[in-house]
């Protein structure tokens, strides 16, 4: 039996992240929807359901962690983790973190290889704690 491969949402209003990221994902083997606004990213993520989103913090529409939020009060994608990639030396407060379901954050510029290491480490996580989501 193959398992499905996990399915990553990557928003970022810079097209050049986008398609990095994405291009890394996808040769380590995994299924990638993207978005380049927050809006456009929510409605895919209902639409999709990913496994995991990787998103920009500052983007139009709906910043990235406008975006968090909206998807932690969605029931379908109440436990789906996110990356935040954020402008260096820009913080966010730790209560934002924990309210919003954001377990990594990277600051730009990143290392696709640092992505990808902490998209198998966050998945793996992901399995640890529902694993009864692994056995669709």
């Amino acid at each position: 039996m193959t398992q499905t491969p996990a399915k990553i949402l990557v928003v970022d209003d810079e097209a050049h992240i986008v398609h990095v990221v994405a291009l890394k994902l996808r040769n380590a083997g995994y299924t990638v929807v993207t978005a380049s606004d927050g809006e456009e990213a929510l409605e895919l993520a209902i639409n999709e359901l990913p496994d995991l989103v990787i998103t920009d913090l500052q983007m139009p529409y709906l910043s990235g962690l406008q975006l968090c939020e909206k998807l932690r009060e969605t029931k379908e994608l109440a436990h789906v983790p996110a990356m935040m990639l954020t402008a260096r030396g820009y913080s966010i407060a730790e209560e934002d973190l924990a309210r919003t379901n954001i377990r990594a954050v990277l600051s730009k510029p990143f290392s696709p290889r640092e992505v990808l290491e902490r998209t198998k480490t966050m998945l793996a996580e992901l399995i640890d704690e529902f694993p009864e989501a692994d056995a669709a």
